[in-house]
C-alpha cells in the first residue's frame, strides 16, 4: 500500500496556513506550518516548526526542527509581545504590524535534498544551501554551503559531502526536478550506484 501521493499527508494535529505544500509530502504531528512553502517529497517529522521559509524538494527535516525562530524587538524599552501583539492585552487596540514585517524580510530558505537532525533551530534570513546536512541539536546562525555538513552551537562547517566539483554538477543536474516515473525507473541507481558513477551515467541522458 503506496503511503505518499500528490496529496500532502497533513496529520490531524497539525496546524498550517497560508502555506503551500506540494506533492508527496507528509507533516507529521503537532508541527506548525505558517506562511512557508514546502517542496515536493520533503517531510517534517513531530513537533517541527517552521514560519516565513521556503524549503526545497526533498528536504529530510527531523522532530523538534524550528526553522525561523523569530525575533523579539531587543532595541525597545521591551521586548515583550504586550508591545506588538497588543489587542491580545487591550482589545481596543491594534497590532503592530511594523514587527510582523521586519520578521517576513527575513526568511529562511532551505535547498533540496537537505537533512536537518533532530532539535536544531535555523535562524532568521539563513539560506541553507542544496545538499546540506544540519547536525542534530544545532544552532544555524549563518548561511551554509551546498552538501556542506554543520553542527554545534553556533553552527559551523564540519565536513563536506562531496567536493566542489561533484557538488556543482549535481546541481546543475538538478535530479530533484525529475518526474515521479522518472524518480521510480532510476531507482536501483540511487541505491547502488556511487555519486561519481550516478552523474557520468545521468548527464548524458538528463
Amino acid at each position: 500500500m503506496t503511503k505518499f501521493s500528490e496529496t500532502p499527508l497533513i496529520h490531524p494535529t497539525a496546524k498550517v496556513s497560508n502555506s503551500q505544500i506540494g506533492k508527496y509530502t507528509e507533516i507529521a504531528d503537532r508541527c506548525r506550518i505558517h506562511e512557508s512553502a514546502i517542496g515536493d517529497y520533503s517531510y517534517l517529522m513531530e513537533d517541527c516548526g517552521a514560519w516565513c521559509a521556503e524549503i526545497g524538494k526533498f528536504a529530510n527535516i527531523a522532530a523538534c526542527v524550528r526553522i525561523n525562530a523569530t525575533n523579539h524587538p531587543m532595541h525597545r524599552p521591551s521586548q515583550h509581545h504586550f508591545t506588538y501583539r497588543s489587542p491580545d492585552y487591550w482589545p481596543e487596540t491594534d497590532l503592530d504590524k511594523t514587527i510582523f514585517d521586519w520578521r517576513r524580510a527575513h526568511r529562511v530558505s532551505i535547498g533540496h535534498d537537505t537533512w536537518i537532525g533532530h532539535g536544531a533551530i535555523i535562524l532568521p534570513g539563513v539560506t541553507v544551501g542544496d545538499g546540506a546536512v544540519i547536525g542534530s541539536g544545532s544552532v544555524v546562525t549563518k548561511d551554509v554551503d551546498p552538501y556542506t555538513v554543520v553542527a554545534g552551537v553556533a553552527a559551523k562547517p564540519i565536513n563536506r559531502r562531496f567536493s566542489v566539483s561533484i557538488s556543482e554538477r549535481l546541481q546543475a543536474l538538478q535530479w530533484w526536478d525529475w518526474s515521479h516515473e522518472k524518480l521510480r525507473d532510476c531507482l536501483a541507481d540511487f541505491r547502488v550506484m556511487d555519486v561519481e558513477s550516478f552523474l557520468e551515467k545521468h548527464e548524458t541522458t538528463a
